[in-house]
């Protein structure tokens, strides 16, 4: 099991995401989430992690487990994180942006997230989440990294989402 979560909230072509003030990731725009604690699932701990984050009280029937990611090496120890998305259409409204101690709450569209040309956004995040918007399988997304530049993402069939 990952210890850590990942979850993209998206409402109408839109993505709230956090701009982190710490590592990994420091300075760039990416999902929201974190790590799970000892004995809660990683659909319970994603759900308290967006409530501790945003606020956000988040109902499990509108989070779709998309799979997990990996990497060869970065600042998480090499550990692996579940990937969910959330289907935020009915959602309370939330004010952004929107400073918190994580970091800077946006809404950004899903164009820009995943333009080639973003080096703003977490660099691996343009290889998952078409998919996980697209799709209703579960893969497991592993990233390669040659000091700490990426070079390259795979993807394996996990298998459907239920």
């Amino acid at each position: 099991m990952y210890t850590y979560t990942l979850a993209f909230i998206h409402k109408n072509n839109q993505f709230l995401l956090v701009n982190r003030e710490k590592k990994p990731w420091k300075g760039c725009w990416n999902g929201l989430g974190g790590k799970i604690q000892t004995n809660e699932t990683p659909i319970e701990g994603i759900i308290r992690e967006l409530f501790e984050e945003t606020g956000l009280k988040i109902r499990e029937e509108y989070i779709k487990d998309c799979g997990i990611l990996t990497w060869n090496t970065f600042d998480a120890h090499g550990q692996g994180l579940h990937l969910f998305l959330i289907h935020g259409n009915t959602l309370e409204k939330l004010d952004t942006p929107l400073s918190t101690e994580e970091g800077i709450l946006d809404w950004k569209h899903l164009d820009w997230i995943i333009d080639p040309n973003n080096y703003g956004v977490a660099h691996n995040i343009r290889f998952f989440l078409p998919t996980m918007l697209r799709e209703n399988m579960r893969y497991h997304y592993h990233c390669i990294f040659e000091n700490d530049t990426l070079i390259q993402v795979t993807k394996e069939v996990m298998n459907h989402v239920s």
